[in-house]
Order: C-alpha cells, then structure tokens, then sequence
C-alpha cells in the first residue's frame, strides 16, 4: 500500500496536469472604463482558480463598439469574449450571433441579477450576456458650488432648475464651469445623453408608423436648450468629450455638476483620483414637467461570440467576473463603494452597501427607466437612450456627428436638425421601413 501522504501528492499533480492540459488563454475586448480597468488588476484571481490565461484589448468606446461589432458581423474570431450593451445583445443574439448563457451554475444566482439588466440582455427569456455593472443616469454635483451659489439641489430636479444653478456656479476665470454634458460624436455618447434628454421635453425618434421626428419642436426645444447651456455655462472644446473627458474635468473640480452614468459616482468620491471627492451630492436626472426624466438604462456586459473555440473557459470568466463572489473581492480588496454596481439584487440588500452614499440614488435611477415606455408619446421601438433596431446605430452615429458639429459652433440647430431628419428618413426608407 501508498503511504496517504503519497496518494495525496499523487492526487493532487494529477489535478494540476489536467488543469495545464485544459488551460486556454482567452482574448477579452473591453471598455477602457474604471471598473473594467480595476478588473483587469484582479484577473490573478481567475488564473489562479481556473488556471487559464486572459489576454486584455482595451478600447475607447466608440472604437470597442466600431471593432466588436465589425468582427462578429464578419465572424472574424478575434476575441473570445466581447464587452457589449443593452442595445447589441437581443439583435445580436436573434442573428445567432451570441452564445446562450443558460447553463452557468447554479450558485451564480441568476435569479439575483436585477431584473431591468436581465431583461435587457436576454431574448425570450434566455440570458445572452451577463452584466458586469449596471447604469442608469443622475446628477453628480458640486455640493460646495450649489451652497455659494445660495441654492438647494433637490432630490428630483427640472431643466429649468438645472440651467439656472449651471449658470450661477459658472466662474471662467477660475476655469469652473457650471455643467458638464457629453458633447463627443457616437450613438453611445453624445447621442445617449441627447436622446434620454429629449425624451424628458417630449421628442422621440420616431412616430408610430417609423417617420423620424427631428423636425419636430420637441426635438428644437432639445437641442436649442442644450447648446444655449452649454455655450454659457460649459467647458471649452465639449464637443470632444465624452464620458472619461468629462470624469476628468469633474475630477479636477472644474465641473458644478455633471449629468451622466450612475456608474461614476464611485470615481467622483474616491479621493484618490478626485480634488472634490468629499464635496459631491447626487440627483436624478432632470425633467421637464411631461412626467419622464432624462434618463438613461444601459449594462456594460460579458458575451461570447457563437464559433469561438474557447467557449467552456470563456464561460468561466463570465462566472467569475459578474458573481456575488467578485462583488465581494473588489470590496476586500478597494471597499464596498468599488464594486461594479447597478447589477444584483444582493448587492442593493446589503447593509455594508447600503451606506455607500449613491447607493439609493443609483437604484432609483435604475428602477425608473422604462425601455418600454421611454417617451411621452407612444413609439414603435424599446430603448430609452437608444431604439432597438439594427439600423439605429449607423444613423445615431451620423445625427452624433451633425450634433456635436453644431456644439462645435459649426451650424445652427436649425441646421443640424434639418440634416438629422434627411439623413435619417432616407437610412430608413432604404431599410424599409
């Protein structure tokens, strides 16, 4: 007979030969946003439990979605795992496009995801990527620049209340701006911000029977708001910034307030990165008395391509980076106002959680955007910063362009509205709508 000891070192090399024999190395396209970034740092975790590898190609976010989306619409098999969205994933999946994530384990909980991301990452009823964080948007705010100013923020602000602070806390001189809003051309930057906002004074992308409505006064009102804001009461150059040109700004204390994902409360508070981090109250997002505010529902989420060779260890990181079990290294390792939020139930019913101070905020601001109900009007389409359909990205990205040009100061609205409304009729009507 094999001493015990034997048998067990014996037991245990045949585990690690199969683990070695089995390892892969997988390629993951992602997001150059902080809490992907801060993933990256604890992927030694992963090795270490699973014993594969992971390759990282991280992107800005209008070239991710250029480049995911060129590569699986031509099944180039560059990655195995793409970062995407709400928007993608029904479509992507009704093209057969996705792998089903309806097998992971049943310790992953996913009962627990929150309902308005499952529902917004599955078709009928099957989860086709799993949520890394959830978003929606609010109001992130100087509460030293509110107070000089001799205003109150309150919980549930209007647009008119917002011009009005935004404009009372502007100091030029002293490089301090009263508002921050996304002006960087891209369906999932300018036009994210533009199009919930839009959807609080009453415009919608299209009628019921598909015709575009940027000729509409809704759409004038909108916009004409927004650049008048924004020239009195904005940065320089806003029409190159985006969501991390404007974290930055908001960083260094140059931003009053800044309207946009809920996901960056974390970073505006960590006083490691941020000069006001004690100095910031949060909102929801604006609206202007029609009964829907401005804003937003959206999900960075994990998916795997359908002809990916590394499906089973592909699988394994999605159990990994998107479980209660994460949630909980990233706050051992960063502190519980670190963890990607905006994805589990779990997470919102834990008291450690529940006193991180835009926890509640966050929550609400998910809980009331209605991808189905989106605007004041009825609408053929779901999404609230987006329509879900596949030609909507081609052209939101062409009305972006058109948009941040007249930010730019480059044309009136009156024109970009006009050229927003032409282009977009004729993209459809050759679609065939």
């Amino acid at each position: 007979m094999y001493p015990r000891n034997a048998i067990r070192a014996a037991t245990a090399l045949s585990l690690l030969t199969a683990t070695a024999a089995f390892a892969e190395t997988i390629t993951i396209a992602t997001v150059n946003n902080g809490d992907m970034i801060r993933m990256q740092g604890l992927t030694e975790d992963f090795t270490a439990k699973t014993g594969h590898e992971v390759e990282w190609v991280t992107l800005e976010e209008n070239v991710l979605r250029q480049r995911v989306t060129t590569d699986i619409s031509a099944k180039g098999g560059q990655f195995d795992i793409m970062t995407i969205g709400m928007y993608e994933t029904p479509i992507w999946s009704a093209n057969g496009w996705l792998v089903a994530l309806d097998d992971l384990p049943a310790d992953y909980d996913v009962d627990d995801i929150l309902p308005a991301m499952r529902g917004g990452l599955s078709l009928d009823g099957t989860l086709y990527a799993a949520p890394f964080y959830g978003e929606s948007s609010m109001i992130m705010y100087r509460t030293d620049l509110m107070e000089q100013a001799g205003l109150e923020m309150p919980d549930a602000p209007s647009w008119d209340f917002v011009a009005d602070a935004a404009r009372k806390m502007t100091d030029k001189d002293n490089e301090i701006y009263g508002i921050c809003l996304r002006g960087k051309a891209g369906w999932g930057e300018n036009m994210a911000f533009l199009t919930a906002a839009a959807n609080s004074f009453g415009a919608r992308w299209f009628d019921e029977d598909w015709t575009p409505q940027f000729d509409s006064e809704p759409w004038a009102t909108t916009l004409n708001f927004y650049l008048d804001l924004m020239n009195d009461a904005g940065p320089p150059g806003a029409s190159n910034n985006g969501f991390n040109e404007n974290l930055s700004l908001f960083q260094q204390g140059k931003c009053g307030m800044w309207i946009d994902a809920t996901v960056a409360a974390s970073f505006v508070t960590n006083p490691d990165d941020s000069t006001v981090a004690d100095k910031v109250g949060f909102a929801l997002a604006p609206d202007a008395g029609l009964g829907k505010r401005g804003n937003w529902l959206w999900a960075w989420a994990l998916a795997i391509p359908a002809g990916t060779q590394k499906e089973a260890a592909a699988k394994e990181f999605i159990n990994w980076a998107t479980s209660k079990e994460y949630l909980e290294l990233v706050a051992e390792k960063e502190g519980w106002a670190n963890v990607p939020p905006g994805t589990r139930s779990s997470l919102y019913e834990n008291p450690s959680y529940q006193d991180v101070p835009f926890a509640k905020m966050t929550l609400e601001s998910i809980l009331t955007a209605d991808p189905n109900n989106p605007t004041v009007d009825p609408v053929p389409y779901v999404g609230v910063q987006f329509a879900a359909i596949p030609e909507f990205a081609g052209i939101a990205s062409q009305v972006g362009q058109e948009f941040s040009a007249a930010l730019a100061g480059q044309q009136t609205a009156e024109e970009a509205l006009a050229k927003a409304q032409a282009l977009t009729a004729d993209e459809m009507e050759a679609a065939g709508y």
